[in-house]
């Protein structure tokens, strides 16, 4: 377990669900990963981010698919890449990534609470 959080430090860092709109191969990134373009709704915006998720997902059924990201975060040059938002997973028992995502469609842009 890491050290302990207040409510107020998890309330800085702004957790949102988005619609994966494009998926597109990413061969110049150092470990294999898809560039990902996601659309937060109209008060954010489509955001572009990179995903080491090519275990798990083809290109094809990631769009469409609702994702969690985290969106203020500075952006982080990777490669040619500019990525702007934080796509959440977790790691399976080999360490390759599983998408964190929500039960139900709900509209893009909703902040986790």
């Amino acid at each position: 377990m890491t050290d302990t959080i207040t409510y107020a430090d998890f309330e800085r860092v702004d957790i949102r669900v988005g619609t994966i709109v494009e998926a597109l191969p990413f061969p110049e990134a150092r470990k294999p990963a898809y560039k990902l373009l996601i659309d937060f709704g109209p008060e954010i915006g489509t955001k572009k981010s990179s995903a080491q998720i090519t275990v798990h997902y083809t290109l094809e059924e990631l769009v469409g698919r609702q994702v969690l990201a985290v969106v203020n975060f500075p952006p982080r040059q990777i490669g040619p890449v500019r990525s702007e938002v934080l796509t959440l997973g977790f790691e399976d028992e080999t360490g390759a990534i599983v998408l964190a995502g929500v039960g139900q469609t709900v509209p893009n842009g909703r902040k986790m609470c």
